[in-house]
């Protein structure tokens, strides 16, 4: 007897598109609560930079796995699924719809498709390889990821020295590519049915006017206080790595201008913005909402939710 697998939606995007209002308004519908799939709104030193939704935004609906870690702590994809799959468990058991809500694309697909990591703690591995791609390039390290798990470094470009490091530190772990592990770990099919919805703005240069505009409200709400609270506490182990504070630092070392640092950030906000779309474009199960093409939003995610669920 084959056993039918959870319902969940998960509301995805780039930053600064809307996720957290529509995912309020669709949690309003049918009486859902919201789970945060965010890798640095789980920081409690961050609340602007992350853009950690506030008691107004959230108009009452709950929201779990937001500012709830101290930043010296680590959060993996590992921790965020185990939590993850915990919170959508209790609020499925009160009667409730679980809304995954957040723009970290390996996070929400993590969660979703079964994958399973391993807890081990790999720090010191990890350090090796950081201490190797230091000193000898990133490109050897691809090249030796080529040679023990071709298929995993076929998907990895020279630029991403964290996926190339992780999925090296995975082998010396287990002694298994990455891809292998990949493959047991899926053979129980997905571990939800899940809708995506996906918001974002058909016209790019919408989206990049409303990021400009976040991070002015964000500097009006206090976020250079809060980048030189975490520059002078030393942030945290991934916290301190940050879109929003990090940027501000060699404005704090009288390196740069503020002007410079704010420009700065805009910009590598918007360019995380392009990763991210690139990142969901991939999943063709995505239903997508033009936020510059609809006037009611939440009402063109109640039509996707009544035809696809």
């Amino acid at each position: 007897m084959c056993l039918e697998k959870p319902k969940i939606i998960a509301v995805v995007g780039p930053t600064a598109s809307g996720k957290t209002a529509l995912g309020v308004g669709i949690a309003k519908l049918l009486d859902g609560e919201v789970i945060s799939c965010d890798s640095m709104q789980v920081y409690n030193n961050m609340p602007i930079a992350s853009a950690a939704p506030t008691a107004e935004e959230t108009n009452g609906v709950p929201h779990h796995l937001v500012s709830f870690l101290s930043p010296e702590q680590k959060y993996s994809v590992a921790d965020f699924v185990t939590l993850a799959v915990e919170k959508i468990e209790d609020i499925i058991s009160r009667g409730k719809m679980p809304i995954i809500v957040g723009g970290t694309g390996l996070y929400v697909d993590t969660l979703v498709s079964g994958v399973s990591f391993s807890d081990e703690d790999s720090a010191e591995i990890r350090q090796k390889l950081e201490a190797e791609a230091d000193e000898k390039g990133v490109e050897a390290l691809l090249s030796r990821l080529s040679q023990v798990d071709p298929e995993t470094a076929a998907k990895y470009h020279i630029n991403d020295r964290k996926r190339i490091i992780r999925a090296l530190e995975i082998f010396e772990l287990h002694g298994k590519p990455k891809s292998q592990l990949d493959a047991e770990s899926k053979q129980g099919g997905e571990r939800y049915d899940t809708l995506f919805i996906g918001i974002t703005y058909r016209d790019r240069a919408l989206l990049y006017d409303r990021i400009n505009r976040r991070v002015d409200i964000m500097l009006e709400n206090g976020l250079l206080k809060e980048a030189e609270a975490a520059f002078r506490n030393g942030g945290g182990a991934t916290s301190v790595q940050a879109i929003g504070h990090k940027e501000f630092f060699p404005y704090l070392k009288g390196e740069i201008p503020l002007e410079t640092a704010v420009e700065n950030l805009k910009t590598e906000t918007r360019r995380y913005a392009k990763r991210q779309l690139t990142w969901f474009r991939r999943n063709q199960n995505i239903n997508w909402i033009f936020a510059d093409e609809t006037p009611d939003i939440v009402g063109e995610a109640e039509k996707i939710i009544k035809e696809r669920m």
